[in-house]
């Protein structure tokens, strides 16, 4: 892939991830004060080359990443991603049950964990208590 290409394709995947209604502080940020060439190097790994590909859709892709840091209890990543769901339409009902089933592998306590990650970003955008049609 064209190294233009790569770049414009790792801007519009971190737009449609991170850009949403709430302001979101994302690790680039803190990688770049620490080593501008590396932060960028991973920013186009990440975003620009695993994020965007099509074999899974974003939506998807975001219900993989908060099981995963729900179930490693990785709180501040998870919240980061939780955004991201949602910035990509996944409903707050899905996430829900994506870090549900996440206890059945790594134990309840982590559930409740995740799921008060959840609940403050439902908060944070205004989207507490979830409505009855975003259930489906």
């Amino acid at each position: 892939m064209l190294e233009k290409t790569l770049v414009e394709q790792t801007k519009q995947t971190a737009a449609k991830l991170f850009g949403g209604p709430v302001r979101l502080k994302v690790p680039y940020e803190l990688w770049k004060e620490f080593d501008p060439g590396l932060a960028r190097d991973l920013s186009l790994f990440i975003t620009g080359n695993l994020y965007s590909r099509t074999v899974l859709s974003l939506p998807e892709r975001q219900l993989v990443a908060v099981s995963a840091l729900a179930a490693l209890q990785k709180t501040e990543e998870l919240r980061l991603h939780i955004h991201g769901a949602l910035n990509v339409g996944v409903k707050p009902r899905h996430v829900a049950e994506a870090i549900f089933q996440v206890g059945v592998y790594a134990g309840f306590p982590v559930v409740n964990a995740a799921l008060a990650v959840l609940k403050d970003v439902l908060l944070e955008r205004g989207q507490w208590p979830p409505h009855s049609d975003e259930e489906t």
